[in-house]
């Protein structure tokens, strides 16, 4: 279907296959699966999926049907409780979406909102009677050793310098920074100075097929991979609600309004570094405005002038990817990708996900919730490296910053910083 430049006609369109501008706002998660609000089986949902203002499920939060399964094969290695700290409700309710308080190794010792109300949600989601006014009074708590931080993006990397200089693990909401090369750099000698984990929840890397395909990358199926693709849509055809630090309110002004899509890089960039391991060394990249006001340079904080953006990237290995981020582009194709290697990709492997352990749910995003809280809490009793760590972490979040630079640029070919432990 082919969308004009055009308010009236794009309306249009959307009323042609049977969507109001709205509902667009439904239902993606996944490699480009549509899921649909199936009932859950096998486990116990920890909330209920988070809706917008208009009542529809927020994309990636669509309750996936669960693998009854899914505990097969899990079996339990340590009786100790990991104490975690969780901050942040906000629209999404995402510190309570990652079934830390369901996991059979985890205690909830406090959790914590700038807003009250939003904060006793939390606490209620997570069966906490202990609150704090703020994340920084949290981490101060001796009694906390872990702290999920799933406050507003352009605060996650401030916050986890903070709990790692306060002595706790930390794992973190995507993006591990925002637009900021400086704070990349701070967080990353953070990690190292600490000694402490540190683990990005992003969610691509549990999908089925990038999970499979990584498996299968570990076994040498692929060889070298030539080229990869991936692609994050989130439609924002109007604006979607956001922490606000002028307001200390979630509304539209808030901070996802005109955010440059390439400072949101994760879902797609996994679709190459999450499989591989890798990172990628140069970026250029092309920007195209978009026809919604809110995400005109006029009209945002950001001056952004790009409602989507598709970077063309030179990997470490010498191959090549392109990966997108939209947030005008009206489809429910969501979190993506594939890749093409100099072998075939069939090889004898166990591709399945880890067991979760009994009464986590898989969660949304494709099903991945639950197995990020798995694997951090994992790594910690096991005291081992966490798959996302923050060099992974910064080598997918980095990278967009670096594109989104090229495209103010008009596809200025430069180089990415890199990371590695």
């Amino acid at each position: 279907m082919k969308y004009t430049m055009n308010n009236n006609n794009l309306i249009e369109n959307l009323k042609r296959v049977g969507m109001s501008r709205r509902g667009f706002l439904q239902g993606v998660s996944g490699a480009g699966t549509v899921l649909g609000l199936a009932g859950l089986t096998g486990h116990a949902a920890a909330t209920e999926a988070p809706k917008d203002s208009a009542g529809n499920v927020i994309p990636g939060f669509e309750k996936k049907r669960e693998d009854p399964n899914a505990e097969k094969g899990w079996k339990p290695f340590s009786d100790r409780k990991v104490r975690v700290g969780i901050a942040g409700f906000g629209l999404c309710q995402f510190g309570a979406q990652f079934g830390f308080q369901d996991h059979p190794n985890v205690e909830i010792v406090a959790v914590t909102d700038l807003d009250p109300a939003r904060c006793a949600g939390l606490a209620k989601a997570c069966r906490c009677e202990k609150t704090y006014p703020s994340c920084e009074e949290m981490i101060k708590d001796d009694k906390i050793e872990a702290v999920f931080i799933a406050t507003d993006a352009p605060s996650h990397a401030r916050l986890a310098v903070a709990a790692l200089e306060h002595g706790k693990h930390v794992a973190s909401a995507v993006p591990a920074v925002f637009g900021s090369l400086e704070d990349a750099e701070r967080l990353f000698e953070a990690v190292k100075k600490s000694g402490l984990k540190y683990m990005m929840f992003e969610t691509s890397c549990f999908h089925e097929d990038l999970y499979a395909w990584h498996q299968r990358y570990k076994a040498d199926a692929f060889g070298k991979i030539i080229y990869s693709e991936g692609e994050y849509f989130h439609y924002f055809g109007s604006p979607l609600g956001g922490y606000n630090p002028k307001t200390r309110q979630v509304d539209t002004n808030g901070w996802r309004k005109g955010l440059p899509p390439q400072w949101y890089p994760t879902h797609s960039n996994a679709y190459h570094i999450g499989i591989t391991g890798g990172s990628f060394t140069e970026v250029s990249c092309m920007g195209m405005p978009s026809i919604a006001p809110h995400l005109q340079a006029a009209n945002n904080d950001y001056k952004n002038p790009f409602g989507s953006e598709i970077a063309l990237f030179r990997t470490n290995d010498g191959g090549m990817s392109r990966m997108a981020v939209c947030w005008d582009i009206p489809t429910n194709e969501g979190e993506r990708g594939r890749i093409y290697g100099q072998k075939t990709g069939n090889v004898a492997v166990n591709a399945n996900r880890p067991p979760l352990p009994p009464g986590i749910s898989a969660g949304g995003h494709g099903g991945a919730h639950g197995y990020l809280t798995s694997e951090f809490v994992d790594a910690v009793l096991r005291d081992r490296k966490p798959w996302v760590d923050v060099a992974l972490a910064l080598n997918m979040t980095v990278a967009g910053i670096v594109a989104h630079q090229s495209a103010l640029k008009d596809g200025e070919l430069l180089k990415i910083p890199q990371y590695a432990l």
